[in-house]
């Protein structure tokens, strides 16, 4: 049987036997898991199961306490849950994606406007809602074209 070519591919990201915990809390058990080019992959189940968990550890945000992870690539786009957004900061929108994305104002707009919040642009931060902050965020993560962009809960933004 020949398999698709995305099967074929060398995964971007992989995990074997990730184990991860907080304490005495066990919160992932050996999981395996692997991601690559042109796979759309949708990690779901229910409010404390592990799913940011799983996300943080593949990224390497949090320690395993077992298991490996290993990163084909190091251009990967992540926008998180949420973000804390302090109003002391008067930071726009167009900035944070460029401070953050990396690249030129033009850029940055480019990619505020792909993801609908070029209106935002010159918002400060603490100012968008929700929704606008994940489109900004999104912004920030496509600035750097990368091979494989994460969500964490890209529905659920209830700020």
């Amino acid at each position: 049987m020949t398999l698709p070519p995305a099967t074929r591919a060398a995964p971007l990201l992989s995990a074997q036997g990730l184990s991860v915990a907080y304490g005495q809390t066990h919160i992932l058990d050996s999981v395996d898991f692997a991601i690559r080019p042109k796979e759309i992959v949708t990690v779901i189940g229910p409010n404390g199961s592990g799913k940011t968990t799983l996300i943080r550890a593949l990224l390497g945000l949090v320690r395993p306490t077992s298991g490996t992870v290993l990163r084909g690539t190091s251009r990967i786009g992540y926008v998180p849950q949420s973000f804390s957004r302090d109003k002391s900061l008067p930071l726009t929108a167009l900035r944070f994606v460029q401070t953050f994305g990396g690249g030129s104002a033009q850029a940055a707009l480019a990619a505020l406007e792909r993801t609908g919040a070029a209106d935002a642009a010159e918002r400060p931060l603490f100012s968008l809602s929700g929704g606008e902050m994940a489109r900004v965020a999104l912004a920030r993560a496509i600035l750097k074209k990368p091979d494989l962009l994460v969500l964490d809960e890209p529905l659920s933004r209830s700020e």
